[in-house]
């Protein structure tokens, strides 16, 4: 692995990442520029892919020359005919030899300079996600984000190829075949100039008819790939309804649309694939004729024929392939811009010459606190004031909306006050380097966030160095001692996809595990008990108290019950806080705590 990404990585040392985003930059709505500038340090790489190109193909352009030679010296009965052929057959052998090692050095040196790019593209990408807000992450699809990572990426990779090497190689070509051409005969160079350009484009309309036939095709095969996902994911339902029959007729349906889609494209790709290929044999018997002319006049040697032939054909190839890489080519230069959206956002978390925190007490105070998102005017909250000592839970309760989740993004850092201050130890939580306030704080969300991998990487994620008595410490203080003792693999069980193998319950005390393991200063509990049986509530409430001990606690709770133990009670309604004070406190006011109590009791 090391020694590969030395080799791909360019001869001077640079921040990929950092230069990856500085060319985005510089280069703004100029994405050729930007996709020439990521190659920097590469340069050198792409000419010895060229060269390496041009040695290995000479063996393509060298043969017309041999075969003209040999015809013209047996027609003209030249005496040294016998040396001569062996002479040019070794000349030949040789170079086809070349071209296996050539064409080695010509994959591996495109590959490590278009590989470099792809993959600093991808760590660029996913740095910036790492440094983009909260905020962006909510209002931007996941599924887009994936997409520019994976396949707007790849699209770039693809145009590197076309761009730089494709390109290149498509000029070697056509310049070989018209210096050779010329350099014999500048009548049939001007047939060349004039005819191989119709015959490509010729080609390349009848390709566009059979583009969009793919196309439909393509849409018809999606739309039943989506019917049919339907369909499985609805088999309990049909089932349950004796709708067997009904649903086999919709999907016969589907299918007998995407058959006939099938036949019309394989009836046009025959047609104009014959059709095509009709027309460039009729060009390439023009050339002949033409060039047999010549060769009855006498403007040229009867070997000569097969030399334009062949030369003919690899023109009006390579004419048709640069129409043909027009649609990859802005398909690449739209993905390029497509990056440039996320590289390019300012929508991130500036962290860099605030000030360090190297401890945390974990006292808070919201000082007419005020907040909206970027793109309403309507304020989430409107002058929040509370005042939290080291060491207390205080619970945000209040109806959907009101602003809770929303306080405890601004505790964790998520987000920051529009207007008033959150201090933090006396410290305005804007002006601190939230990455180090951040270590002295555990989360545990709503919803239970696991990767698919052991339970014992789960709860020791992010930490290092755990002992295994520090790890059975935090096990059995999460209530997980009994799940762990009865799976076969214990704590190196594999959780599956996004903790798929295991219950809502045995999920959220991974989850505060994890959060005990780092053993924070200041804990962040979103709902952590909602939507739980009541075993599971139990055991997960005696995990949080074990949880919430000596620490600052914020919860946002959907039970009331589950808070009777908090210091203070926060009533959150419209943005403020209407209501503060402990669970009896609160409940003898007979105000909206109250009323909300009733309502669940």
């Amino acid at each position: 692995m090391k020694d590969f990404e030395r080799k791909m990585l360019p001869r001077k040392s640079i921040d990929t990442e950092t230069w990856f985003i500085e060319c985005y930059r510089r280069h703004q709505g100029h994405p050729m520029k930007i996709l020439i500038s990521l190659y920097k340090g590469n340069y050198h790489k792409f000419v010895l892919a060229v060269v390496s190109f041009f040695i290995k193909h000479a063996c393509v352009w060298v043969l017309p020359i041999l075969t003209a030679n040999i015809i013209n010296d047996v027609t003209a009965h030249n005496p040294n005919t016998v040396r001569n052929i062996i002479f040019y057959t070794v000349f030949e052998g040789v170079l086809i030899m070349i071209n296996v090692p050539m064409n080695y050095l010509y994959t591996a040196y495109k590959s490590l300079a278009t590989r470099y790019v792809e993959t600093g593209l991808r760590k660029a990408l996913v740095r910036k996600l790492q440094q983009l807000s909260i905020s962006y992450h909510v209002e931007t699809q996941s599924g887009r984000l994936q997409s520019k990572i994976m396949r707007d990426v790849e699209a770039v990779e693809t145009l590197s190829t076309q761009m730089f090497l494709n390109i290149l190689n498509i000029v070697l070509n056509i310049g070989v075949a018209l210096i050779v051409t010329g350099s014999k005969s500048k009548t049939v160079l001007v047939f060349f100039v004039f005819a191989a350009p119709i015959a490509a484009v010729t080609m390349v309309s009848f390709r566009n008819v059979m583009k969009n036939k793919n196309r439909e095709f393509r849409k018809e095969m999606e739309e039943t790939s989506a019917r049919v996902m339907e369909m499985v994911e609805l088999v309990p339902v049909t089932r349950a309804h004796a709708l067997e029959d009904e649903e086999v007729r919709k999907i016969s349906s589907q299918l007998f649309a995407v058959a006939e889609k099938g036949y019309q494209l394989d009836v046009v790709q025959a047609l104009f694939g014959s059709v095509g290929w009709a027309i460039f044999q009729i060009f390439q018997v023009i050339c002949l004729a033409f060039t047999g002319y010549l060769a009855v006049k006498g403007s040229i040697q009867v070997g000569d024929i097969t030399l334009y032939q062949s030369y003919f054909s690899t023109v009006v190839n390579q004419v048709s392939a640069i129409v043909t890489l027009l649609p990859i080519i802005a398909k690449g230069v739209e993905s390029v811009n497509s990056i440039g959206e996320v590289l390019l956002s300012e929508d991130v978390e500036h962290n860099e010459g605030k000030e360090k925190l190297s401890d945390v007490e974990g006292v808070f105070d919201f000082e007419e606190v005020g907040f909206h998102y970027n793109n309403s005017e309507n304020k989430v909250l409107n002058q929040l004031n509370l005042h939290v000592e080291q060491g207390q839970t205080i619970a945000f309760v209040g109806e959907s909306g009101a602003g809770k989740s929303t306080i405890l993004n601004m505790v964790i850092g998520f987000h920051m006050a529009s207007e008033g201050k959150v201090l933090l130890d006396g410290r305005d939580m804007s002006q601190i380097d939230l990455r180090t306030y951040r270590r002295y704080l555990a989360v545990v969300p709503q919803t239970s966030i696991l990767f698919s991998g052991t339970i014992r990487e789960n709860i020791t994620y992010g930490c290092e160095h755990v002992t295994d008595e520090e790890l059975a410490e935090v096990v059995r203080a999460a209530n997980l001692t009994d799940l762990v003792e009865s799976l076969p693999g214990g704590l190196d069980t594999a959780v599956g996809e996004h903790g798929g193998k295991l219950s809502g319950g045995q999920r959220q005390r991974i989850a505060i595990a994890r959060a005990l393991i780092r053993d924070p200063k200041i804990i962040v509990l979103d709902e952590a008990t909602s939507a739980l049986d009541s075993i599971s509530e139990k055991m997960i409430q005696e995990a949080i108290n074990n949880l919430v001990k000596g620490r600052t606690t914020f919860i946002v709770a959907h039970r009331l019950s589950t808070i009777r133990d908090a210091d203070r009670i926060a009533v959150i309604a419209d943005g403020r806080c209407v209501e503060y004070g402990t669970f009896e406190e609160l409940m003898e006011l007979k105000g909206e705590f109250y009323r909300m109590k009733v309502l669940q009791s």
